[in-house]
């Protein structure tokens, strides 16, 4: 926070045709500051103060332009509410709509626990709905929100805890304690936690940024959210012959089967995310008449919503997960992939912008259809037992299936992560259990070798 004692005033300004005409007009350091009001009387008192505070020594913040006793004081009077908009506002123009939601969705739910207890509050549903849709949806601020909504706002905003109040440990657990549970109470899956948790820090220490804080609560508090673990729970993996089963079910199926089979394929073969599936375009794939194909990653597109883009579109494109805008993945494909792909795209062509998977309309494949194309294969190709278990729930699971198919081949894990577009790290950590059952292997193979060589 840099402080200066370079102020200069400006006469007082008029512009006419204005909700607030009179404009107070300073320069702090040569940066220009300024306040409008709804009559001049008004600003030549606010002119008056500010030169007060300047005869008197005070110096005046450069990035605000505020004399310090005012920020100070400001400071101490901003509230959670107040503070958790400007984050949004903040980070808004730099951040895709999906992660938008997300940011949103963690501070609609801390939000409620940072308030003071003096009077009932509203509808806990109403307000997460309000804070959610509307005060952390930076595209809904040009319009008013409808009555209950606005209510609730009201009650937030009056309510809301000073931001320094999370100097305190138990204001702090609160809010951290908040991020645990859902609307109804129960408790909320531990990623999603960690999630939340990842964008109240983040807040947290833009209010350090903001002078509010000295320093970010978080690090140091005793507090320990439920547990978490990246590692591929191996009952959730298929193996090569349930695969097998399952895409095959997929392809039996009337309508949009055949179509889905390879889109659930490229999942298993080349280990793709759902998002860079349905982003696959004619003009990434290398489908040779024999040998192995190559498939040349770009893009994903993401479901965001509507009310979370720029444009208004329901789906965002982005780059691939973890990597630079102009970045590509390339994974090589087996022929029998190969045939399947070209097959294919003999049968359906593409879309207009060579996409090979598309709805009837020639739009995205949407989660909702092919989830429930890949819950009726599972019905179709697994028996009771197996369907009762985590096998293959969700679709995602063939990414996981495909890599740990890899790994148990042999495959060295830094290409595995290669091709599964993820960091070295990332790939010890999510597959430690498959790594785990390829070390015995190699084990066994060593002291077989070792053996060799003891006897000769």
């Amino acid at each position: 926070m840099a402080m200066s004692y370079r102020v200069r005033f400006w006469d007082i300004r008029e512009r006419p045709n204005r909700r607030r005409p009179f404009e107070v007009r300073w320069t702090v350091s040569g940066r220009e500051k300024s306040e409008s009001f709804t009559t001049k009387g008004l600003a030549e008192s606010r002119r008056a103060k500010l030169m007060t505070a300047a005869r008197e020594g005070e110096p005046f913040d450069e990035s605000s332009g505020l004399p310090v006793s005012e920020l100070r004081a400001l400071k101490q009077r901003t509230t959670w509410y107040a503070h958790a908009r400007d984050y949004i506002d903040q980070k808004w123009d730099r951040t895709p709509g999906n992660s938008r939601r997300t940011l949103a969705d963690a501070l609609a739910t801390v939000t409620p626990a940072l308030t003071d207890s003096a009077s009932a509050g509203p509808d806990p549903r109403v307000l997460r709905r309000a804070l959610y849709s509307w005060a952390f949806n930076k595209n809904a601020w040009t319009q008013e929100p409808p009555g209950e909504w606005r209510t609730a706002l009201e009650w937030a905003e009056r309510h809301s805890l000073p931001v320094m109040a999370l100097d305190d440990p138990i204001v702090l657990r609160r809010g951290l304690d908040a991020l645990t549970l859902k609307l109804d109470g129960g408790q909320a899956a531990a990623k999603t936690v960690l999630r939340k948790k990842a964008t109240f820090s983040d807040a947290l220490g833009f209010a350090v940024d903001k002078g509010y804080l000295r320093s970010n609560p978080i690090p140091g508090a005793r507090w320990r959210g439920p547990e978490s673990t990246e590692e591929v729970d191996p009952e959730c993996v298929p193996n090569p012959t349930q695969v097998a089963n399952l895409l095959d079910a997929v392809q039996q199926q009337r309508g949009r089967g055949p179509h889905l089979a390879p889109f659930f394929g490229c999942m298993y073969f080349a280990a793709m995310r759902p998002a860079e599936v349905i982003r696959l375009q004619l003009a990434n794939c290398q489908l040779p008449e024999k040998g192995w194909g190559l498939l040349t990653l770009r893009r994903g597109i993401v479901l965001a919503g509507r009310e979370w883009t720029n444009d208004g579109r329901a789906h965002e494109e982005h780059t691939l997960k973890k990597r630079a805008a102009k970045e590509a993945r390339p994974v090589p494909i087996p022929p029998e992939f190969v045939a399947e792909l070209r097959a294919h795209i003999e049968r359906y062509g593409t879309a207009e912008d060579g996409r090979l998977f598309r709805s009837e309309r020639s739009l995205y494949v949407q989660s909702a259809a092919y989830g429930k194309t890949w819950k009726r294969a599972r019905e179709i190709a697994l028996s009771k037992e197996e369907q009762a278990s985590l096998v293959a729930k969700r679709p995602y699971d063939l990414r996981h299936a495909g890599i740990s198919f890899w790994l148990h081949s042999g495959v060295d894990p830094a290409e595995c992560a290669r091709r599964a577009g993820q960091s070295i790290e990332v790939m010890f950590r999510v597959y430690a259990k498959v790594l785990a059952a390829g070390q015995e292997r190699a084990n066994q193979r060593i002291a077989i070798a070792m053996r060799e060589w003891a006897g000769r």
